[in-house]
């Protein structure tokens, strides 16, 4: 991808004038039963954080810090979240808010994401920003997004999209952008059996991350007339930027391979997942517990940030080699409040106020808030939602078929059970 490249920081912008709106409406079905009761944004992740707070931690690192979160979805713990863990300083015009859909604009809720911006088309006008940037909330990066602003100003851009290589056998999946010179988009295909590959690379397409910067009044001159045609999807990936794109405005790629974000260096860079399914949301969970993590929560220089915890430290207890009873987690993340009390936990993801009793074993699966595992029981590659108990002696991630007869298995055998699920009975 030819596109210039931009020193870090090389930003000669007033950040005060950026709007942020946070797409966090989808339903997420791909992710079922994790948002059987919540929004996809809504979701925890890696133990003791939200999927939301990834984004958010983003645009507060890069300090643009007037944020609008765009709700409907089952959204109520989303906007619980945002309200009582994210507040900024409103004295310094700093501010992270939720906004419900509220049918502003006619009696039907949001049709796509373009429609969602459109909808809530007063927050642009109320605040006059001189940039608004849209982003999706539910992907798994770093990005210092005062770059890609620098790029959209310098380069006089209409609207920029930030983009990213991914496999082609993956792509059907994503936008798919072809670049021009200087990085000039040319086409725009959202979502096609068969994508174009990126020039000189077979197996790799250029996808859209679903991150875009526009000015606002070529944002809101779209959204009206996309309002109009009753045979758009009102989606910005479907009909506003490839409609940008043939009417020969300005619109760039981003290229995410140029970010630079501090601290973060050789496998860590340019890591971008889109956990859309259960197993890529699994996958992800697994990237953080590698020796070498390629997205590192433990890079201080760029925090992924959420609301504090009044949970002691983690415990550990018992030390019987001889009966096999030791309180014990290797390559693992073991939240807040836990309690390991005599089981073994081997690559797998904890959540605040676990507890794991004697002689069990818990490998390569992620247990979210408050649940409970019995005596004796076996547990593999299983993602846990939170308050469910699991009876002693239960054996989970052994034997598909029969997992299939009481849970729900993906094609690849991730069990899923899901929240305050009752178990009683079931060994």
């Amino acid at each position: 991808m030819s596109m210039p490249v931009m020193e870090p920081y090389a930003l000669n912008f007033d950040l005060s004038q950026v709007l942020v709106m946070v797409l966090a409406g989808g339903e997420g079905k791909r992710l079922y039963p994790l948002t059987l009761d919540r929004a996809k944004p809504a979701v925890p992740f890696a133990g003791r954080y939200r999927i939301i707070d990834i984004v958010l931690s983003n645009f507060v690192n890069s300090g643009l810090n007037k944020i609008k979160v765009l709700t409907q979805y089952k959204s109520a713990s989303l906007e619980e979240h945002i309200a009582r863990n994210w507040r900024l300083a409103p004295i310094l015009d700093q501010y992270i808010e939720a906004i419900p859909a509220q049918q502003r604009t006619g009696k039907t809720w949001y049709r796509g994401s373009a429609d969602a911006v459109w909808q809530c088309q007063h927050v642009i006008r109320d605040d006059h920003p001189e940039l608004v940037c849209i982003f999706g909330g539910d992907h798994v990066y770093k990005m210092d997004v005062r770059q890609m602003i620098a790029f959209h100003y310098d380069i006089r851009a209409d609207a920029t999209v930030a983009a990213i290589p991914v496999p082609r056998h993956e792509a059907r999946d994503f936008g798919i952008i072809e670049v021009g010179d200087g990085g000039r988009i040319v086409a725009f295909h959202e979502k096609v059996e068969t994508p174009p590959p990126m020039p000189g690379h077979a197996n790799l397409c250029l996808a859209s991350m679903g991150n875009y910067v526009f000015g606002p009044d070529v944002l809101l001159r779209e959204l009206q007339e996309d309002e109009n045609l009753e045979e758009s999807r009102h989606d910005f990936g479907h009909d506003i930027l490839p409609r940008l794109v043939k009417k020969g405005a300005a619109v760039f790629a981003y290229d995410f391979a140029t970010n630079v974000v501090p601290g973060e260096e050789g496998r860590n860079r340019g890591y971008w997942r889109d956990i859309g399914t259960i197993d890529a949301y699994w996958e992800a969970q697994m990237d953080l517990i590698e020796i070498h993590p390629l997205f590192n929560l433990y890079n201080f220089r760029w925090p992924i940030r959420t609301g504090a915890t009044h949970d002691p430290p983690a415990k550990f207890v018992f030390r019987d080699e001889a009966q096999a009873r030791v309180g014990i987690a290797t390559d693992s993340m073991v939240s807040h409040g836990c309690i390991i009390s005599g089981g073994r936990i081997h690559r797998s993801v904890l959540g605040v106020g676990c507890r794991v009793n004697s002689f069990s074993e818990v490998e390569e699966s992620v247990l979210f808030e408050r649940v409970r595992v019995g005596r004796h029981a076996k547990i593999r590659r299983a993602i846990i939602d939170k308050d469910v108990e699991i009876p002693s002696g239960t054996v989970i991630g052994f034997d598909r078929d029969a997992d299939r007869q009481r849970f729900f298995v993906t094609e690849r055998g991730t069990v899923v059970i899901p929240k305050r699920a009752k178990l009683d009975g079931l060994v």
